[in-house]
């Protein structure tokens, strides 16, 4: 895999993956104002590559990643939070936006907006003793990066406001019976069964599964009848692709899918 590597991001692609690392491991991968220019641009690129099919982001050293910047807290002004998080808006966005699967691959911590950016994905795996902390009320602060968005309508109003509330760490193992965590794994194989995970979905239907992602996304606040009429429109689309029609001619020759992603 070739690898490219900013002040706080490596990158590279393999197979049709391509994998984000925070790299500020000294300070738990804490967003940078690198960093998150580096995740914007990563997301345009994949966006626009057609060989990236899939998109991975993890973190480096022992966590996922702390979120905000502790030590710095409390020097910044207001205009400068306002801007840092124009900035974390404009990643999560981006995720949502791009129409390809999206995996956080967490393991150690993920906390603030770190976790939040893990709620913006499409799967989230997971490592053994793994923590999820929505910290922001121990400082006095409101979750931000999305997490006001994603948490209710993920795990329930009440639910999430009690996390918010009382910003208690989250075992691995909770966040799995909540529901947000997909797979669980052990720390000694998760790299190893996350490229699986992922090399798996990137020779999916990719045409289909960013319009499934779309509607998907687009259902949390949608009527019924907006859906089934965007399924409708869609799916008049989605017969005309090159993987529809391998996807029927390898049913009825009983044999696996090449799909392209055309």
């Amino acid at each position: 895999m070739k690898t490219e590597m900013s002040n706080h991001l490596v990158t590279g692609v393999k197979d049709g993956v391509m994998y984000l690392t925070l790299n500020r491991p000294e300070s738990l991968n804490a967003f940078s104002p690198d960093m998150l220019n580096g995740l914007k641009a990563s997301l345009q690129q994949a966006k626009e590559d057609d060989e990236v099919r899939v998109v991975v982001i993890s973190g480096s050293g022992r966590a996922f990643s702390a979120g905000g910047d502790v030590k710095k807290m409390g020097s910044k002004s207001p205009l400068d939070t306002y801007e840092h998080l124009g900035d974390t808006n404009e990643v999560i966005l981006a995720i949502k936006a791009l129409e390809k699967p999206v995996i956080a691959a967490v393991h150690g911590y993920a906390a603030g907006a770190g976790f939040n950016l893990t709620l913006a994905s499409d799967i989230i795996l997971a490592a053994e003793q793994s923590k999820f902390i929505l910290s922001f009320s121990k400082v006095g602060l409101i979750s931000d990066g999305g997490g006001l968005y994603f948490l209710p309508r993920l795990i329930g109003i009440h639910r999430a406001k009690e996390l918010l509330f009382n910003a208690e760490p989250i075992s691995v193992e909770e966040a799995h019976s909540l529901g947000f965590v997909n797979h669980i794994y052990p720390i000694a194989d998760f790299e190893k069964e996350v490229e699986s995970f992922a090399a798996k979905l990137a020779t999916g239907p990719s045409v289909a599964f960013g319009f499934i992602k779309k509607i998907a996304d687009r259902s949390l606040h949608a009527t019924l009848e907006e859906i089934l009429e965007q399924e409708r429109i869609t799916q008049a689309t989605a017969i005309t692709t090159a993987d529809h029609s391998e996807g029927v001619k390898a049913f009825k020759e009983k044999r696996i899918p090449h799909f392209t992603g055309k």
